[in-house]
């Protein structure tokens, strides 16, 4: 995927972090990649690893627009009503990127905390930087100005909650889990998450040098607003993964796997991969996606941790075998992991639920017959949607009464976790350590009754 060149792109590597030529053009092109998101349904990860400007800066530059952008996906229902009060009616098609500049600009005013001035006068310049906003530069320095003179009371009387979470997703969970948890579940996803790590040996070793706090199973978990991932102590020397807490719970209800073959099928980008490896198993990671197994090289190289690696469609006929430990983090609609990607409720709908759906039952039923005779079949899915957790294992034990629930267990889990069938289900809004805030995942562990 390549993204279009924007003005000042070409003075990217050319000027210092702090120059205002290098303001602009981030700000340009942050504009540019937030109109890709919105209108080519590009993932904020998608629009920045796809644009030639955005790989040329440094990291804290790179940092800097992945914020911008996430922020603004974080909070854009209020955005939209803040911007719906001020703006008369909606900006032309042929706008080119006001709207994303506006966006932006009230991102940067109301939820980033960033100098007036600076913001709208950048404001400004991007919209003059673009011919199709060129006409729009005026209203878009009397909107930022009523922003910036009306302040954070801006937001007092928005339900925030409600606003930041598209109707299709609030009404599903509300059947779900009830309003007052969907609510705790969408106040979750707009605070920014921090960073948890898996660590290679124990994580002690590194907290001196990382801070951050020591978490029930064993990882690190670092505050948002940490320094660049790869200017951390360990990244270079391969100590630790990204990996979100309630992700590294799928692996341990394998149980201890040292010596043991697992197949992590749909494996990329590789963190129970590296999770495995670490415990001491002999792992087989298969994804259909060549890119993203590029990711996975890259990161057991840099980790000093082993896998085969195989480039092959897990539904493939051809694929057989029978391992100790089947894992199957299936392709899902992941609104688990909106806290850390918000921009995904406006890039999917409830449709792709029920077909995601049909790609899971028949995964299932497929690893199910890659499993040796007194094996573990462990399911999950970064969703919060029963349809890709709960009712497709409701499913597989109704088609597979050979198949029962092996309990999760473990003080390491978090508080509330555990359901009555032995599976677990984390939300967004629990609580784990100190500090709120996890991706929702479902997983459980399946055996064959022998």
């Amino acid at each position: 995927m390549e993204l279009r060149s924007v003005a000042c792109a070409g003075s990217l590597g050319m000027t210092s972090p702090q120059s205002p030529i290098q303001g602009l053009a981030v700000r340009i092109l942050a504009a540019e990649l937030l109109r890709s998101c919105l209108e080519r349904k590009f993932t904020v990860e998608e629009a920045i690893s796809g644009s030639r400007d955005a790989q040329r800066l440094d990291a804290r530059d790179r940092a800097f627009l992945s914020t911008l952008l996430l922020t603004s996906f974080r909070h854009g229902g209020e955005i939209d009503a803040i911007l719906a009060g001020l703006v008369d009616r909606p900006l032309p098609r042929k706008s080119g990127t006001a709207r994303s500049i506006l966006i932006l600009g009230v991102t940067q005013l109301l939820f980033l905390d960033m100098a007036p001035h600076a913001v709208i006068d950048l404001a400004v310049r991007s919209a003059k930087a673009d011919r199709n906003a060129l006409h729009f530069a005026g209203l878009v320095n009397a909107v930022l100005r009523k922003v910036s003179g009306g302040g954070p009371a801006l937001r007092d009387g928005l339900d925030a909650a409600r606003l930041n979470t598209p109707d299709w997703l609030w009404q599903r969970w509300v059947k779900s889990y009830g309003e007052e948890t969907t609510r705790q579940i969408a106040l979750a996803h707009a605070e920014r998450p921090g960073l948890d790590m898996g660590f290679k040996q124990d994580a002690a070793v590194w907290q001196r040098e990382l801070g951050g706090e020591r978490l029930p199973n064993g990882q690190l978990r670092l505050a948002a607003g940490h320094a660049p991932v790869p200017e951390l102590p360990g990244f270079a020397e391969g100590a630790w993964w990204i990996q979100d807490a309630a992700a590294t719970i799928p692996a341990r209800l394998a149980g201890d796997v040292r010596g043991k073959t697992v197949l992590d099928l749909c494996a990329a980008p590789g963190g129970k991969t590296l999770q495995f490896a670490a415990m001491g198993a002999s792992v087989t990671a298969l994804d259909v996606s060549e890119p993203r197994l590029r990711r996975l090289r890259d990161n057991l190289a840099r980790t000093g941790l082993t896998a085969e690696i195989r480039l092959e469609d897990a539904l493939s006929p051809d694929l057989n075998g029978a391992w100790d430990v089947v894992m199957l983090d299936a392709p899902c609609s992941a609104t688990g992991t909106i806290r850390r990607h918000p921009e995904l409720p406006y890039l999917k709908d409830e449709a792709q639920v029920r077909e995601l759906a049909g790609l899971q039952r028949r995964l299932l039923r497929k690893a199910s017959q890659l499993l040796a005779p007194d094996g573990t079949l462990v399911y999950c899915t970064c969703s919060l949607e029963p349809e890709e957790g709960e009712m497709r294992v409701r499913g597989f034990l109704a088609d597979n009464p050979d198949f029962h629930i092996v309990p999760a267990a473990g003080d390491w889990l978090p508080r509330g976790a555990v359901q009555p069938e032995g599976w677990v289900r984390t939300l967004p809004c629990m609580s784990y350590g100190s500090s709120r805030g996890m991706d929702g995942f479902f997983a459980v562990a399946l055996r064959r009754a022998t």
